[in-house]
């Protein structure tokens, strides 16, 4: 169907596919077109980290092999990748940050990473000649950029270990290699301060702060690696720089307006590090950056004051942040030679028990992605082997606890938790160790490692005693600390999505929210914060980004006049609803019931309203003593609203009430909207202006169906109720035929005090209408435009002549663009045949036509504007036509045919104007008058003396002169008596 508003078709923006990131950031990318966006999404984010696995297969390789690999034959994939789609502008670009390069060693110098100096390949910088004086490099700087999209992200790589692994001896024999090492903790240092710096930018938005923080950062890192001395030598060395880019790649300027909603590059570069031990030059660069995008959400405290909530999610993190590789002989052998304790009877480790198959390493930290490898278990420690950086033992005695969890099942993913002491830490590699000081290693459901843990492991580990270590515990969910928590899910996530195929595992949302920690939550406030810049009162953030600790509303609001609010199209029976429910349930609470005035020309008058709900709480100050036992029933306000209004007209109408008193002391309990499926439609599939507005979701919960329910399965309800659930999918369908409800549950629901406010309607209220809660959402006009005319009159009607007008309206109705229809008559007016006044209620659509007794009742305050009418004619009756391109003139023309008609003066009659039948009528009444002499009546006909025949009497001359001025008198003498009288039509004007 068609009609209704835009934001109807909209999603709500709470899932987490590529596709609703995509939608979710539509608004923030306003400088996008759908192309691009699709691109950044689909493309960027898949294809980005493809590239990275293309370049990091170039090094899974034979050790000899590696050393011979050339700068051009690494970064090939990120080239070619750049290459595709380049434009021109990347070429010119004067940005150190938007062109891919992968260099190695001490050929990564500053002078190298000038833009411009690493667009043409590189065959003679191998791996075995890059290091200092033409040694084996011990590192790489590479990165990679989109070349349609703002992606781009930077690392460092090593070619050696960071590590010694532990052996069951002192390891002093085994030296670290120092340049790998202060290198590696340069980079680590460099990791933190870029994160940290993103952190910061995120919360301020000042990038003089954020530089100052990460600088700080990376020095209070260096000291902790006591690193004073090249801390000193790196101070007029480090450069940091956050970027915006746009959807070209190309950078904007942070001052720019419209750099807040861009994606932007964080890098941090550590140029030409001095080898202070070896004192033979430069090691070479250290560079790392990641792609983040931030979201801010305008908190209003209660004070009034404005604050930022803000998030962020870092697109690039999927990449790895850290990777080494076994170039070095003798660390080879090291590796391979604590390998070769699975072979033993017996090594430092103890028994061989189970394992060789795969396994997650997780750190316990977020920075650090989980790395795959093979797990061995032993009587007194494990092994675990990574395909680059080698073997990493822990044995028991370095362990200060040893935990297991395996969720409470044992076909789910469990998770062994290692906390080391500081004597492991010379033998881990330099990115897992975090100041947890936990290593969490992760056995999938039906793997080889997880059966043969059970079988042989686990028995094992519980009977040993403290004597031989730490002993195994097991743990349940609520002994997990927040990051073990945070990792176990997270692993489970990822065994959940590796049953995908490999060609969809990136591309699924269940796998990109594992590669990108904390995308869910992201989205949830990317969804508000894309929206609106329009700020939020703080006691709704946790229900707009769908908190676990949000805090129903009803348990708030006890303390408010509920406003239960009915809406639907003329002629849906909203007032019969009403009506229902205040007859009822009498006995629930004192009824205030609100009614649009039918003699309004306005489908909601909000000065109106707010009037109403002013009068009701003046009324309860000025309650007297004797009627304290009736206040104790708890007062309950009903709004009836049936025409084209817009339902969050009525709800802003509450929000921007001018006396704040009245505005928290009501609340609104539910809306309720009444469909009658026959009178929804404007012709085929095209909906009547604001029908789907009033069933949005977010702000109405219930639809209760007025017409069809007593048929099992008409044509006309089954659409229109796949319409409305694909419009609300939430909202709750009722069948009351003409108002009536017959279940108690379905009262319930359309009297409901809290539902209004619970989380989920008042997020969906803040995507669908932002800026509702202050008033500034502006509804939009009614299209197709309605007209509402009101004609005042005071003279009754002919009801016979009034039903068939109305009755044959329907007929006469046009296609688009329906001009002239009217679509529904309403009002109150008297008929000639009694004193009564009736109510009148016409459907066009249905051609149902109401005419009940009017029962007088309560009335909203008056409108000032609507005083000054013409009492000297006691305008008492009024009706309200509703319909397309409608004139007043029009409409009274048809109204004035609806009452007694002046009655219209006679003609005067000639002997040419009698009919053949009035002829002989008088032959028949006065032939048997006397004949003329000379003539005789021979029985059939009239002869003469002549003999000549005749069939009228030979006088009918003047027979026919004498009935024509008869006639003219009593014409004559009626024309003067209509002439004498006055009539006036109903509007009381005379005729």
């Amino acid at each position: 169907m068609l009609g209704g508003d835009r934001r109807l078709l909209s999603p709500a923006f709470c899932s987490v596919g590529l596709m609703d990131v995509s939608e979710a950031l539509w608004k923030v990318y306003s400088c996008m077109d759908p192309v691009s966006l699709e691109a950044l999404l689909m493309e960027d984010l898949v294809t980005f980290r493809h590239q990275w696995g293309g370049f990091l297969s170039n090094f899974e390789t034979e050790i000899p092999f590696l050393l011979e690999l050339s700068e051009s034959q690494a970064g090939e994939p990120f080239r070619s990748y750049f290459s595709h789609g380049m434009i021109s502008s990347h070429i010119t670009d004067n940005s150190p940050c938007r062109q891919p390069f992968v260099l190695f060693g001490s050929h990564s110098t500053k002078e190298n990473l000038k833009p411009g100096n690493f667009i043409f390949p590189s065959e003679g910088h191998l791996v075995r000649n890059t290091g200092v004086g033409g040694s084996t490099a011990k590192h790489m700087v590479a990165q990679c950029v989109s070349p349609k999209g703002p992606l781009a992200c930077s690392r460092t790589y090593f070619f050696g270990a960071t590590h010694v692994p532990y052996l069951g001896y002192d390891n002093e024999t085994h030296k670290k290699n120092e340049q790998i090492t202060l290198l590696s903790q340069i980079y680590a240092a460099a990791v933190e301060a870029v994160l940290a710096g993103i952190a910061s930018y995120v919360k301020c938005s000042s990038f003089t702060k954020a530089k100052e923080v990460a600088e700080h950062g990376l020095w209070m890192l260096l000291d902790s690696f006591n690193l004073v001395q090249m801390k000193a030598a790196l101070r007029s060395k480090v450069s940091f720089q956050i970027e915006a880019v746009n959807s070209l790649g190309r950078i904007v300027p942070l001052d720019h307006e419209d750099s807040a909603d861009l994606i932007k590059t964080a890098s941090m570069t550590i140029y030409d590090i001095p080898d202070l031990q070896g004192g033979r030059g430069n090691l070479g660069s250290i560079v790392f950056s990641e792609s983040f995008l931030k979201s801010d959400i305008l908190v209003r405290d209660k004070d009034g004051a404005l604050t930022s909530d803000s998030n962020y999610i870092i697109l690039t993190s999927a990449v790895p942040r850290f990777m080494s590789w076994l170039v070095d002989e003798n660390e080879v052998k090291l590796s391979e030679k604590a390998l070769n304790t699975v072979k033993g009877q017996e090594s430092f480790l103890g028994t061989f028990l189970s394992g060789g198959e795969g396994s997650y390493l997780c750190a316990s930290s977020q920075h650090i992605s989980p790395e795959e490898g093979k797990l061995y278990f032993f009587t007194d420690g494990l092994l675990f082997v990574h395909p680059n950086h080698g073997s990493v033992s822990i044995s028991k005695s370095h362990m200060t606890s040893l935990k297991f969890y395996d969720g409470d099942s044992s076909s789910a993913t469990a998770v062994l938790l290692v906390e080391y002491k500081a004597s492991l830490l010379p033998h881990l590699p330099l990115h897992i160790i975090t100041p947890a000081s936990c290593i969490t290693f992760t056995l999938f459901p039906k793997s080889q490692s997880y059966r043969g843990f059970y079988s042989q492991v686990l028995k094992t580990w519980q009977g040993q005693t403290e004597a031989s270590g730490a002993t195994l515990q097991l743990i349940q969910e609520h002994q997990l600390s927040e990051d073990q928590r945070r990792i176990y899910l997270n692993m489970k996530s990822l065994y959940e999505t590796s049953s995908y195929p490999n060609t969809e595992r990136w591309s699924h949302p269940k796998t990109i929210s594992t590669n990108l920690p904390g995308l869910e939550s992201f989205l949830q406030h990317l969804a508000v914060s894309s929206v609106s810049r329009e700020p939020v009162p703080r006691p709704h953030v946790p229900a707009l980004l769908q908190h676990p600790e949000t805090i129903a509303a009803s348990q708030a609001q006890n303390d408010k006049v509920a406003i239960n609010v009915i809406i639907g199209l003329p002629g849906s029976h909203c007032n019969d609803l009403c009506d229902f429910l205040v007859s009822f349930q009498k006995e629930y609470g004192r009824w205030m019931v609100y009614r649009q005035p039918t003699d309004g020309t306005e489908e909601f008058s909000k000065a109106q309203f707010q009037r109403f709900l002013s009068s009701i709480l003046e009324a309860q100050r000025h309650r007297s003593a004797r009627q304290a036992v009736y206040s104790r029933k708890k007062m309950r306000v009903l709004a009836a609203l049936e025409g084209y209004a817009d339902v969050i007209d009525v709800v802003q109408a509450l929000q921007t009430h001018p006396d704040p008193l009245v505005k928290s002391s009501f609340v609104i309990g539910a809306v309720t909207t009444c469909v009658d499926p026959l009178s929804c439609i404007m012709e085929h599939r095209f909906s009547f202006p604001k029908f789907l507005e009033q069933c949005c979701q977010g702000i109405v919960s219930n639809m209760v169906f007025t017409s069809l329910t007593s048929e099992q399965r008409h044509p006309a309800l089954p659409p229109v109720q796949k319409l409305l659930r694909s419009v609300n999918p939430g909202a709750a369908f009722i069948l009351a035929e003409k108002g009536a409800i017959t279940r108690n549950e379905d009262i319930e629901l359309v009297l409901s005090e809290s539902s209004f406010s619970s989380p989920q309607m008042l997020r969906t209220r803040y995507l669908m209408y932002p800026g509702w809660y202050d008033g500034k959402f502006v509804s939009g006009p009614v299209s197709p435009a309605v007209a509402r005319i009101c004609l005042w009159f005071s003279r009754p009607l002919e009801k016979a002549r009034f039903m068939t007008r109305c009755k044959a309206i329907k007929s006469s109705i046009k296609s688009f663009p329906f001009m002239g229809n009217i679509y529904h008559i309403v009002g109150r007016v008297k008929f000639s045949d009694s004193e009564q006044m009736v109510e009148v209620c016409h459907n066009t659509m249905t051609n149902s036509l109401s005419l009940m007794p009017l029962v007088e009742g309560p009335t909203p305050p008056p409108d000032p504007r609507h005083e000054l009418r013409d009492a000297g004619i006691h305008q008492q009756c009024a009706l309200v036509f509703t319909g397309c391109s409608l004139k007043e003139d029009d409409l009274k023309d048809w109204l004035r045919l609806c009452a007694k008609q002046k009655p219209q003066k006679k003609s005067l009659r000639t002997r040419r104007s009698l009919s053949l039948q009035e002829i002989r009528n008088i032959h028949v009444k006065r032939h048997l008058d006397p004949l003329p002499e000379g003539y005789f009546y021979n029985g059939t006909q009239f002869v003469n003396f002549l003999g000549e025949k005749m069939d009228y009497h030979p006088l009918m001359d003047k027979f026919i002169y004498d009935y024509v001025m008869e006639a003219n008198k009593e014409i004559e003498k009626y024309n003067r008596d209509v002439e004498q009288q006055d009539y006036y039509d109903v509007f009381g004007q005379k005729l």
